[in-house]
């Protein structure tokens, strides 16, 4: 596909709202959305050049591309299958991109869906929090054909800065959980670090300069252990959709027989947080679950 120009985004939330408006600093880009608060959509328009629909078949209506950033499987189900959902109104020969973090199974299921009436699709979660999404500089992992990456790149450059193609069609998907896994290991680690540090009396603003440069040093480790250190946990990504990630991983991890039974405690201590209302803390309150905090 050459020339796109008419773009629709829909899901407004903490990440899509800052992607789409990055789209609109292309003067050639047409863009519209739609969120399923109206509100929200409404303080897009008010904050960008853009137009508001009023359906999702009003939204996707001569679209060339659609990209979504919803919550989860039911969103995206609801918002593709639905009498007046995506699938029933788009374009032929248009490109869906669902930067939603999914099931794999999912994933799969939307590509054969589009396939069957000439869509293009690609599987693109996306990784880098809100700021990343603020900034511009989100990494996503991306599942489809040549052709389809092909066409999606420049339109995710907008708000990305790598893209990088997987596989086939949800292996954008499965690379998305294997970099959950990997958050969920180093944050269970950190956890653990600062819980020893402070019951051994070590100052942990001298800490962590003297780890953080050697092989210990992780994303996680400059941007949230010293917080971490002082239960400040109001920092991005959401403890529940932790919990909906890793479940989807677990749930892949079943039927692929591998054995996840380090990510499956940590699942259950994200769980346990929820439990003690605790789900709307950042994914470094995994910390409160540890003994001694």
């Amino acid at each position: 596909m050459e020339n796109v120009k008419n773009i629709t985004f829909i899901g407004l939330g903490v990440m899509g709202f800052s992607m789409a408006g990055h789209l609109t600093k292309n003067s050639y880009f047409s863009i519209t959305v739609w969120n399923r608060a109206k509100n929200k959509a409404e303080k897009w328009t008010n904050e960008f050049k853009g137009i508001l629909a009023n359906s999702i078949k009003e939204a996707v209506y001569n679209a060339d591309v659609v990209i979504l950033c919803a919550g989860k499987d039911e969103d995206v189900e609801q918002i593709i299958y639905s009498d007046n959902g995506v699938l029933q109104n788009i374009s032929h020969n248009a490109l869906v991109i669902d930067h939603t973090t999914t099931s794999y199974k999912l994933a799969q299921k939307l590509a054969v869906s589009f396939k069957e009436k000439n869509v293009g699709f690609v599987d693109a979660p996306v990784s880098g929090g809100e700021v990343g999404a603020i900034n511009g500089c989100l990494s996503i992992m991306a599942g489809g054909s040549e052709v389809d990456i092909k066409t999606a790149k420049p339109i995710i450059a907008s708000y990305a800065k790598s893209i990088s193609h997987i596989g086939d069609s949800g292996y954008g998907q499965l690379a998305k959980m294997v970099n959950q896994v990997c958050i969920a290991g180093v944050l269970q680690g950190l956890s653990d670090g600062i819980l020893f540090a402070k019951n051994e009396n070590i100052d942990i603003e001298k800490l962590l300069p003297a780890i953080s440069g050697g092989a210990a040093g992780s994303w996680q480790m400059d941007n949230r252990a010293l917080t971490m250190s002082k239960k400040e946990f109001d920092f991005g990504f959401a403890i529940k959709w932790m919990v909906k990630d890793l479940g989807y991983c677990l749930d892949r991890a079943k039927e692929n027989n591998t054995d996840l039974s380090f990510t499956k405690t940590v699942y259950d201590k994200y769980q346990n947080l929820i439990k003690s209302g605790g789900g709307q803390f950042d994914t470094s309150a995994l910390i409160l679950q540890n003994k001694g905090e």
